[in-house]
């Protein structure tokens, strides 16, 4: 198949060509969205990623171009018209899992980070500045961790909070078995969160899950606490976060993702004056860790994300079931 391959990085060409089934493919920095759709025309398939938009007005693009597949290097598919593109024929495969434990060590290398100021003690050694002053943290065992979203980056982050010594309270709809077998007790959302010293969240994006943090449920927050966002940015009321942080009801927020990332994250703006004023606000916080959408960065998951992409494609020419369609 002739492949286009949307907002794409020196990283993608490496691992996707190291595992190339036999597809010609085609890669193209820029995103896809309503203004480069036009690329598309004479390709069978497309792979996109986290920021890239296909909506109706894309789809009806891709079905004019004669595109018969949408292929998602990710997990989420929250950028997809997911019905659209299915009243038009046109399947939407993603990669369900890609080494869940990768997403799950960034959110714990977030908390301990945030906790331990490491980041804080390396930048002052360099500078010769050996006090502790300011670096005080605290110890995770026995701490309660409340996580939002228990699939399976959220039991793999479950499995490492209890191997601290961590209390874990969940929610989600559905709950795991095996988690409650290692001590993990169910709640509801706001019995979850409430006296909470960590909220980690890990659940998709989807309209009942949109600004799941926000002012209502940050009041159910104990005083101070961490809130770690690994998963979708849209999970978090950007400007009720920052509300918190200046109250001190949030004591600590470490967040790989961003509602607004798709014009930031992923490039290089140190020479730009970023028109983001939120996210500049959180920026400035000491309180605050934004990292840029790297939780799933690891050699293991680049691998997975090709090779279950090449997987679902080749399943999808020769006509066989496609056991990660959405």
């Amino acid at each position: 198949m002739k492949i286009a391959v949307f907002s794409t990085h020196d990283y993608d060409k490496v691992y996707f060509e190291k595992h190339n089934t036999g597809h010609e493919l085609s890669f193209f920095a820029f995103p896809l969205n309503e203004q480069t759709v036009s690329a598309t025309k004479g390709f069978d398939a497309i792979c996109i990623f986290v920021n890239d938009t296909v909506n109706e007005a894309v789809l009806d693009a891709l079905h004019q171009n004669n595109v018969k597949l949408i292929a998602l290097r990710c997990a989420g598919f929250n950028n997809v018209a997911i019905t659209y593109a299915t009243s038009l024929n046109i399947p939407t495969v993603r990669v369900p899992q890609y080494a869940p434990e990768a997403v799950a060590e960034h959110a714990l290398a977030l908390i301990l980070t945030l906790n331990r100021k490491t980041h804080k003690a390396y930048n002052r050694i360099r500078e010769g500045n050996f006090s502790l002053e300011g670096l005080m943290g605290f110890n995770l065992y026995q701490k309660t961790v409340a996580v939002i979203g228990t699939g399976k980056i959220g039991k793999s982050f479950c499995c490492m909070m209890r191997g601290l010594g961590c209390k874990v309270k969940a929610y989600d709809i559905v709950e795991d078995e095996e988690l409650k077998a290692l001590g993990v007790t169910y709640h509801s959302f706001e019995d979850t969160i409430a006296d909470a010293d960590i909220v980690s969240l890990h659940c998709p994006l989807m309209d009942s899950t949109r600004h799941l943090i926000n002012t209502k449920s940050l009041e159910y927050f104990k005083h101070g606490a961490m809130l770690i966002n690994t998963s979708r940015g849209g999970l978090i009321e950007t400007c009720d976060a920052l509300e918190a942080l200046k109250t001190g009801k949030l004591g600590y927020l470490g967040l790989d993702v961003y509602e607004q990332e798709a014009n930031l994250f992923f490039h290089d703006h140190s020479e730009d004056i970023i028109q983001d004023d939120l996210i500049m606000r959180l920026i400035g916080f000491p309180n605050v860790i934004i990292t840029s959408h790297q939780g799933f960065f690891t050699q293991e998951a680049m691998t997975e994300i090709a090779t279950t992409t090449y997987e679902n494609i080749d399943a999808f020419v020769k006509n066989e079931p496609l056991i990660n369609r959405i």
